[in-house]
């Protein structure tokens, strides 16, 4: 997998980032509406930008989790969508177009925006916002949280390689790379189909997020905050010989295309993905679960 480590090997020290998300305030058509969507969330700012195939499509203020209740940072999956929802932790709250990234509660939905963070966890949005990206997303698209912080203490995660597909066999593609570490996961429609081990050289001080388009390879998004100058484009070369024969950089290949995310974060990935955990510890209130999967207005859920 030695053409997959080069860029990963890139990514870890490539470029600098400075400067202001686009103001783009609604959900527009361009590119193709097909293609995956990157949804990115900025506590720092209290900004939301959606990305499709590496564009920029749409921005938004929000409101986020309040002192106590901070809204967690990390890589999560729409786990389940659903147009009218109500709190089970809150008072009964409404949640209007609720999508749920974890299990414990946290999810974007309509809600009040007073200017400053002042949700339980949940990422409110604008009402009429919330309508139009709830039409465009999809359960197992990727929502990346990001937040001030520094790089992480290298911790690498032992183990061998391992591969899948049949977990999930189709969906968007996402790979996720910890500096920690030393790393990645990917994704197919939100479920881990693969892990291997990633070299790196230096140090991720930051998120940072890449798109694999057709002409250029793998190139950097910039996010909420971000300027890049010049965008950094990386491209995986054609390996021969034992590159091909092993069998994860095989199956990665066969895996992703264009529109494939890959996401580079500091923290580690050891207690999983955002609001995918282990499975046994998914769920500890059975009754609530049974109530979420037998609600026919709720779309996904695994």
């Amino acid at each position: 997998m030695g053409a997959l480590l080069l860029v990963i090997t890139l990514l870890a020290t490539a470029g600098h980032a400075g400067g202001n998300d686009p103001a783009i305030e609604r959900l527009v058509g361009a590119p193709a509406a097909e293609d995956p969507m990157l949804v990115v969330v900025d506590l720092a700012r209290q900004r939301l930008v959606a990305y499709r195939a590496g564009q920029a499509i749409a921005a938004s203020p929000v409101s986020t989790g309040k002192p106590g209740y901070g809204t967690p940072r990390g890589v999560f999956t729409i786990l389940q969508k659903k147009s009218f929802h109500r709190s089970n932790l809150y008072s009964d709250a409404p949640m209007p177009f609720m999508q749920r990234l974890t299990w414990s509660g946290v999810a974007l939905h309509a809600g009040d925006l007073p200017g400053y963070p002042a949700s339980h966890g949940c990422i409110r949005l604008p009402h009429e916002f919330a309508r139009k990206l709830f039409a465009q997303t999809r359960t197992g698209m990727t929502v990346m949280v990001v937040g001030q912080h520094g790089p992480a203490r290298p911790r690498p995660v032992t183990g061998p390689a391992w591969w899948r597909p049949g977990l999930a066999t189709h969906g968007p593609v996402t790979i996720v790379v910890s500096g920690a570490d030393r790393r990645m996961i990917v994704l197919r429609d939100g479920v881990q189909i693969g892990s291997a081990p990633a070299a790196f050289d230096g140090v991720v001080e930051r998120p940072q997020a890449y798109v694999l388009r057709a002409d250029s390879g793998w190139t950097r998004i910039a996010l909420p905050g971000e300027r890049l100058s010049p965008r950094i484009p990386f491209a995986a070369p054609d390996t021969p010989g034992a590159e091909v024969r092993d069998p994860f950089q095989r199956g990665l290949a066969t895996a992703v295309g264009p529109g494939a995310t890959m996401l580079v974060v500091p923290e580690s990935l050891a207690a999983g993905v955002g609001a995918l955990p282990e499975a046994a510890q998914v769920f500890e209130d059975e009754a609530l679960l049974e109530e979420w999967m037998a609600d026919g207005d709720v779309s996904g859920g695994r």
